[in-house]
């Protein structure tokens, strides 16, 4: 018999070539107003706190490592974002977005994915003036880790005169997109999954008992997915414009916040035709189990059917037995003819007449399967 339970994709391990990277909790990569790049991974913030005020534009990324909420109120009070502003994204799950003019932050999520388990962790951005600073879990996959390796190619290919605004705006598309790419990845591994849960689903020794649970997590995790993708595009949806103070208004830089929310809603219908898919495939499947109850169903029938008829040709003579051997009718040897055929053909007319009555009620098909 096969195995009925859903086994984790690649040992529930995940398949990233950066996720074995030890990082330091700090990382700081700025662009000077000269024209050179600063960069720095480090145990404090006390090493380039000072170097924030001399910067045209600058990235911090935090791993935290413990508590989220309070390691994020922490951190980002050490780098001068008021503690009223931060309350607004770190004590309300469900904001997403806030703006004061001054400070611009948003909650992104990142999806996670171990077997069916469907996790959206927060990716806090906060944005003030010239510095753009990102916190994440580390118990999540090591979401920056490859970014931060090409934080200084980033800002350099930012061409030269560029105004800063701008150049926060075009660091921010950068940060979300590596951060939509990464969800992204982890939409194959659902779909491998649920691939593995059609081929369990088509084994016909698998327990109909053990099936529901599974697709049931298979629902549940691409529901998951689609409420975190979701608030991605609430969050695209209100920068997309630039109405922040912190945000450009340069349309060339606003239309590639745009083509991100167009790729985040491609991700959305590739999600939702997995979905129905699944769907049709469950249609199918249920389909075909209806119809092999029906054929079930079909040949117990046809069995009771023809036992009908067997126990009619056993019952009448039986009968007829049973009352001639009675001392009334006083059966002597020279009565053995005319008994032989009473018995005989009482025995053939009954068999014949609940035969004949069972294919007029339709009762055995014409043709057998």
């Amino acid at each position: 018999m096969s195995e009925n339970k859903i086994q984790p994709v690649n040992n529930g391990k995940l398949s990233y070539d950066d996720t074995q990277v030890v990082e330091k909790p700090w990382f700081f990569v700025a662009l000077l107003p000269s024209g050179a790049i600063s960069r720095e991974s480090t145990e404090s913030v006390s090493s380039f706190r000072t170097s924030l005020d001399n910067i045209s534009v600058g990235w911090v990324d935090y791993v935290s490592s413990e508590d989220f909420g309070k390691e994020a109120l922490a951190t980002a009070l050490q780098l001068g974002f008021s503690k009223e502003f931060l309350s607004q994204l770190i004590d309300e799950p469900r904001n997403t977005y806030y703006d004061n003019e001054i400070e611009l932050g948003m909650k992104l999520p990142s999806i996670q994915v171990r077997e069916l388990d469907v996790e959206a962790s927060p990716v806090l951005i906060l944005i003030k003036k010239n510095l753009i600073f990102t916190i994440h879990s580390r118990h999540v996959d090591r979401r920056f880790g490859r970014l931060r390796r090409y934080g200084e190619t980033i800002l350099r290919k930012i061409p030269a005169g560029t105004p800063d605004i701008d150049r926060l705006t075009i660091l921010l598309a950068r940060i979300i997109d590596h951060n939509n790419d990464r969800n992204f990845e982890h939409l194959r591994q659902i779909e491998e999954q649920g691939d593995h849960l059609n081929a369990i689903m088509m084994d016909p020794y698998t327990p109909r008992a053990k099936i529901g649970p599974e697709i049931y997590r298979m629902k549940h995790a691409l529901l998951t997915y689609l409420d975190a993708l979701w608030n991605t595009i609430d969050v695209l949806h209100t920068i997309r414009y630039g109405d922040a103070e912190l945000i450009t208004d340069n349309p060339e830089i606003l239309n590639k916040l745009g083509i991100l929310a167009e790729d985040v809603n491609r991700q959305i219908s590739l999600a939702e035709h997995m979905s129905d898919v699944l769907s049709s495939g469950l249609e199918v499947l249920q389909t075909i189990y209806n119809n092999q109850l029906q054929s079930l169903n079909n040949r117990l029938a046809l069995i009771m059917t023809y036992l009908t008829i067997i126990g009619t040709a056993v019952l009448v003579p039986n009968t007829l037995a049973t009352v001639f051997g009675n001392s009334a009718f006083n059966m002597q040897s020279k009565d053995i003819g005319w008994y032989l055929t009473v018995i005989i053909g009482s025995t053939v007319l009954a068999t014949g007449l609940v035969y004949w009555w069972v294919r007029r009620r339709g009762w055995i098909p014409k043709k057998m399967d």
